[in-house]
Order: structure tokens, then sequence, then C-alpha cells
């Protein structure tokens, strides 16, 4: 028996030597110049973390910062994307979250105590109500006066305020000041772009006197029908009063039935009401689903000229339509000369629910152009920030909504949007609807005015 246990417990030894060796290895064997290169790396990781504009010197690798917000799909994967350089520079994990039903789940996590660090909101009058309740926190006591101010025009920030705290930082914008029309056809007809309104209507009689129709206008949403009619009289006021008026209609402050509002519908009416100008005459608009209107663009020869809206649409054309090639836009033109060039926008506010340092560091990130230029360089996102390099643009296209935004002289988001549900997406788009529909203007203005709701 023992001429057998002998080479068993041989192979046992060996066995167990080697083991040893291996362990030793991979820990307390290492060599003098391995614990030395393994301490630099470590204090490089730990300088990396520290030497960089977001975290103030305080080292915060480790943490992590919950963002919940609407992106979703290609576009989730867009902004995650964006968020690699500060992860890389600073080993915060950004945990993001994505949902349809943000808007619903948004306040069911916070009454329910388990609020997001950040929230990214598709439009403020849902974080003007967490304010109310005093769930979102003054990013001014993360970000610098300086960075604020270097990387986001005035109006920007204005549009943040309320509550008297700065509540975020815009990130994703929607250029909503577009007009679509045909390229080449365009210039071969002898079109020029308009530069002035008064060119612009200049231009569709001239199309009207060629035997064309001018204009494409289609405003059928299902239960949202009405926000085309609404967005065509928020850009005319944006043009024809000045942002303070804007402001205070948007606050119930300047009533609906006001000199100022019935200007900017009746400017409105000379386009819509128009049978000559609008294809299919103004019945048309009612029944015509909104994503079918840059169709008589597309064909050839057009059906019509000119099409208003925002750069989105692009989602709606034809899969065999070139952008830039068949179809292109140029900016709405001004009214009053007086208010210069404005932008009606709509787009994304990163607000700030928590206040520890990981979340306070990617607040200063998000600040900055350099947080959006994954998504940026995709050609699908246009960015708020005064530091964002158009070179980052992949294209004209996309390029000429960043230039046309940061050329505007006024930028205001979509009304509707920003006033009480019962009015902006209620009673606002219900009475476009109806004074499309026939009713009297004077009669909708006073319905919008009366559904408003009384304050506290």
């Amino acid at each position: 028996m023992r001429k057998f246990a002998r080479p068993a417990l041989t192979a046992l030894v060996v066995l167990l030597l080697g083991m040893t060796l291996v362990l030793a290895g991979c820990g307390g064997g290492q060599t003098a110049e391995e614990e030395q290169a393994e301490q630099e790396a470590a204090e490089a990781a730990a300088a990396a973390a520290t030497d960089n504009p977001w975290t103030n010197g305080e080292d915060l690798s480790g943490e992590t910062v919950n963002i919940f917000g609407a992106f979703v799909d290609t576009d989730a994967e867009n902004f995650e994307a964006s968020m690699v350089p500060f992860e890389e520079q600073t080993g915060i994990e950004i945990e993001y979250e994505g949902s349809g039903d943000f808007e619903s789940l948004i306040s069911v996590r916070t009454e329910g105590g388990d609020p997001p660090d950040i929230a990214a909101f598709p439009q403020p009058g849902l974080m003007y109500d967490l304010i109310d309740r005093g769930h979102i926190m003054d990013v001014r006591d993360m970000v610098s006066e300086d960075k604020l101010s270097s990387n986001y025009d005035q109006s920007w920030r204005d549009m943040a305020m309320y509550g008297g705290i700065e509540a975020g930082v815009w990130y994703r914008a929607n250029v909503k000041s577009l007009v679509w029309y045909p390229h080449p056809e365009f210039g071969d007809a002898g079109y020029e772009i308009p530069e002035t309104w008064d060119e612009m209507i200049a231009l569709s009689d001239q199309m009207v006197s060629d035997g064309e129709t001018p204009w494409s206008i289609a405003m059928e949403s299902s239960g949202a029908t009405g926000w085309v009619a609404t967005d065509w009289m928020e850009d005319i006021m944006l043009r024809t009063a000045p942002p303070e008026a804007y402001d205070q209609w948007v606050a119930g402050e300047l009533p609906f039935n006001s000199e100022e509002v019935k200007r900017a519908a009746n400017i409105m009416a000379e386009i819509w009401f128009n049978e000559d100008y609008v294809l299919g005459g103004t019945n048309s608009i009612l029944t015509v689903p909104f994503g079918d209107g840059v169709a008589p663009l597309e064909q050839n020869p057009p059906r019509a000229w000119m099409h208003r809206q925002a750069s989105f649409i692009t989602g709606f054309f034809s899969e065999d339509v070139e952008l830039g090639d068949d179809i292109r836009y140029f900016y709405l033109p001004p009214i009053d000369e007086e208010e210069g060039r404005a932008v009606l926008t709509a787009g994304d506010i990163l607000s700030p629910m928590t206040d520890d340092p990981a979340t306070a560091a990617a607040m200063r990130y998000l600040s900055e152009g350099l947080s959006t230029r994954a998504w940026v360089e995709s050609g699908t996102m246009v960015s708020p920030h005064n530091d964002v390099d158009l070179d980052w643009y992949p294209n004209e296209w996309s390029r000429g909504y960043a230039e046309i935004l940061s050329n505007a002289d006024t930028v205001r988001f979509d009304a509707s949007d920003l006033m009480p549900g019962q009015v902006g997406t209620g009673s606002f788009w219900t009475g476009m609807t109806n004074w499309v529909s026939g009713s009297d203007l004077e009669t909708v203005l006073q319905n919008i005015d009366e559904s408003w709701p009384e304050s506290e």
C-alpha cells in the first residue's frame, strides 16, 4: 500500500507548492518595483479624480449620481455617451434612467421619498410644480455665476428662473422658428429666401400669381390638435411684442384678449385664413395630420412651397428625401424691427434634487457644452450652450439650427407648455382649434382668459 501512497503524497506537495507560487505572484509576492507602480497608479487615479473643473478638488471617485429623464432609446444612448468624459475624469458613475412615463413617475418618486439626484424635465411646467413643493435646489449654489453667465445667454437663464431660484441648466433645444421649402425647385422657380415678414408675404403673393400654392399647414394631432396653431401664435407674439410681454402672457398677467395677443392672431390669420395661400384651403388644416404637412413639398413638382415647423419634422420626411439636397429650411423672418430676431424653442432642463458634492459636480459638468458633445456629434441634438464648437455638428443643417439659436436676440420656450395645464394644453389648444373651425376670435380669447385658474 505504501508503494502507492508515496507518489500520491509527492503529487500533493507539488500541487500545494504550485498554488503557493501562484498566490505569491498575485499579491504578497510583489516586487518593490511592482508595489511602487501600483501605488503610483492609485495616486494618478486620485489626482485625475480631483484635477478637473467639476469636483472643486474633492476626490469623489466611487460616488454615484442618479439622473432620471424622458430620454429613451437612441436619445438615452447619446446622453450616456456624453457623460463618459465626466465619469472618466472624476470616477463618479452616472446612473441614467429613462422612461416614457417620466412626467407621472417623477412626482410619484419624489412624493415617495425617492427622488433622483437630477431630473431631466422635457418641459418646465412640471418642474415649476416641484419647485413650489420645495423639491428643486438652486443651481447657483452649485455652479459659479461666471460659468452660468458665460455658457448661457440670459434668455436661457431667465427661462430657468422660478420662485426666486434658478432651477437648473438647459441641456437640449428644439428650434421651432423654421420654414421648410423644396430645394432646388425653389431657386429654379426664381424664388428667394425672405429676410423679413413683408418679404415672405410678398413671396406668397408671387407664388399665387404664378398659379402656385405657397403654404402647407397641417394641425390634426388626435387629442393634442391645436398645438400647431399655438406654436404659430407664440412665434408671432415674439416678433410683435417685447419678451417681457410674452413672459406676462405666459404668467397670466397679459390677457389673451389684450391688443398684443389679438394683433398676433390677426397676423397669423392673414396666412391661415387666406384660401389662396393654404393648400386645400383653411378647412383642410384641421383634417391633415401634422406629420403630413411636409409631404406636399416633397412632390415633383411641389404642391406647396413652404411649411413652418420645428426641427423635429425631419423625422416625418420620406425615406428617399435628402435633407439639404431635396429639402432645406430658413429662419421664420422678423416682423417688428425693434423686436429683433426671436426664436421659439422647446427643450430639456436638468434640475438638481439633492445637494451632495457629487450632484453638484455633475451639474457643473452639465452646464458646459462638453456634456453634450457626443450627442451633438450624432447630428440629432442642438445644444443651448455658448461654449459648443460649431464644428462638432456633423452637417450643414444641424449646424444651421445652432447658428439660428446662437444669433437670436430673444429665446423663449413654447408658451402652451409653460401655462397651467387647463390653459396651455387645454383651453388654448382647444380655442385655436375652434377659431380655425370658424369660431369668433374675440369669443375664443375671452373663453381662454376665463379658464385661467385663480391665484391662490
